[in-house]
């Protein structure tokens, strides 16, 4: 493939492991690439060999999403870039341990990348794709997400925020030919972890997916038309199950009078 398409992915956090193994899948499935990272020597070797190895057109974008003038210009290449129709929504990191012995300043540039980032380059994407009819918003959160008890509660709050926006979007977009993805992934084998300070290597083996069969997994839900993929969760009922509890609770949200149990206590 010699010549750019409407078949183009704009992937985050592109330089290894998710965000790599996403650009080398949708490679092989003949998607042309615009990879979006910070470090330009990996960015531009993997660049590189996708090219060599597949065929597609490959640009790079060096970019600091932590930095406006960069996040800015990411958001302005989404929104006037016809050929691109899927964003794959990976650049993040992680920050281990308790709150209380956190680092502020780490939790608040989390939650910048995490969360804000994320969210403005959605909704460019959102924007460009619903006036064009059609493509995909994938947001790879975590099952954190729905275990805030295990893990740091600011990198799971940042993924909570991820997988919340996405049922909203979809929601919304639906009606606009644009389809919308929450990956959820347990421990995968990423350097983020390390990164982290924290090693995957110390957990057994079962609890840690290999990076390939997670982004495979997370690529089939995509096709089966999931919102919400969780790639080692063995029944997709229990999701269900899950969603439909949550849904159940709504018409009682919203009511006019405190529940029984609490008009109880103030008469005690």
């Amino acid at each position: 493939m010699n010549t750019q398409t409407a078949n183009t992915a704009l992937i985050t956090g592109a330089s290894s492991g998710i965000g790599a193994t996403y650009a080398e899948r949708l490679a092989r499935r003949g998607h042309d690439l615009i990879l979006v990272a910070r470090d330009r020597a990996r960015l531009e070797a993997l660049a590189q060999r996708l090219r060599r190895e597949t065929g597609v057109h490959v640009e790079t974008v060096i970019a600091d999403l932590t930095q406006r003038e960069d996040l800015a210009a990411v958001e302005t290449q989404l929104r006037g870039d016809e050929r691109i129709s899927l964003l794959i929504n990976n650049a993040g990191v992680a920050v281990n341990g308790p709150l209380l012995a956190a680092d502020t300043a780490k939790l608040e540039a989390m939650v910048q990348l995490n969360s804000v980032a994320a969210t403005r380059l959605a909704l460019a994407a959102a924007e460009a794709f619903a006036a064009q009819g059609h493509g995909a918003i994938v947001s790879i959160g975590s099952v954190t997400s729905l275990l805030p008890e295990r893990f740091n509660g600011v990198y799971a709050a940042t993924k909570a925020y991820l997988l919340t926006l996405s049922q909203a979007l979809a929601q919304e977009l639906a009606p606009r030919g644009v389809r919308v993805q929450a990956v959820l992934p347990g421990i995968t084998r990423t350097p983020i972890w390390e990164h982290s300070g924290f090693s995957s290597e110390s957990l057994p083996p079962e609890m840690v997916m290999d990076v390939g069969d997670m982004v495979d997994a997370a690529l089939a839900g995509l096709d089966q038309g999931e919102i919400v993929t969780i790639p080692s969760l063995p029944d997709a009922a229990n999701w269900a199950a899950y969603d439909a509890q949550r849904l159940a609770m709504a018409p009682h949200l919203s009511l006019s009078q405190p529940a029984a149990r609490y008009r109880n206590a103030v008469l005690s």
